[in-house]
């Protein structure tokens, strides 16, 4: 009786720890996802891409689309070629027009649609889609991309909920682009190339100055030489008609 307890004690045991084992090998599910590629700074330009897996057995992803954010309108939005895929760029009217160069734009890029031409993302891959982004703005620290992917058995998934602070990651949550704090670099460079060009003005005008010492110092000696020369010759002539006055 003592022997069939302990058994079922240790059947138990067995049973709860292959059970808490299956539960941590088990993978989380990916999900599409943003990341810079280097940073991604208020009020700069930055390459990102969004990385789509594909999370079926029997279903290949033939598109994927990105929303871009409303509420943070991009003027510059470019995609890069991805082989074996067609893009589609779609724009939209702004509310409000934004200014950049100098110059106001009506309209700005709402959504990037990407179209397999073959077989898409295979079972067990995922793909890069890469988009230049800028200028970011300077009055958040993050942007949200909502996207949606289709597989080729119809199914959709909508990556749109909006991950809140303090709380756990939504089922299925849209891509998040967090925003770095902002950079002096540009102006810093501009900064420094007019210090390069103000210290090679100011080298220039060194070098001209002592350019213009040189040619008044040869101008010097050249003239003193013919002063020389001159005087020489008077000497010259001098003291030949002394001697022949003296034989006279």
């Amino acid at each position: 009786m003592q022997i069939s307890r302990t058994a079922s004690r240790v059947t138990a045991a067995v049973a709860v720890a292959g059970a808490t084992v299956l539960a941590v090998s088990v993978p989380a599910f990916a999900h599409v996802s943003v990341q810079p590629e280097g940073t991604a700074a208020k009020g700069g330009y930055a390459t990102v891409d969004f990385k789509v897996p594909n999370e079926r057995d029997n279903a290949s992803t033939t598109k994927v689309e990105v929303n871009l954010p409303a509420e943070h309108p991009l003027a510059s939005v470019m995609p890069q070629p991805v082989p074996g895929w067609s893009v589609k760029v779609t724009k939209s009217k702004l509310d409000k027009p934004l200014t950049m160069h100098g110059e106001k734009i009506g309209e700005a890029v709402t959504k990037v649609t990407w179209t397999a031409d073959g077989k898409g993302i295979e079972p067990g891959y995922f793909q890069k889609f890469p988009l230049s982004l800028g200028a970011l703005p300077e009055d958040t620290d993050q942007l949200v991309f909502k996207a949606i992917q289709t597989y080729s058995n119809k199914e959709v998934v909508r990556w749109i909920e909006v991950p809140q602070e303090g709380q756990d990651e939504p089922e299925n949550p849209a891509p998040t682009l967090a925003l770095s704090a902002a950079t002096d670099d540009h102006h810093g460079t501009a900064a420094a190339a007019d210090s390069d060009a103000k210290g090679g003005d100011k080298d220039d005008a060194h070098q001209e100055a002592a350019a213009d010492s040189d040619d008044g110092t040869d101008t010097t000696a050249r003239v003193l030489g013919v002063v020389g020369i001159v005087i020489g010759v008077v000497g010259v002539a001098y003291g030949v008609l002394a001697g022949r006055r003296r034989t006279a």
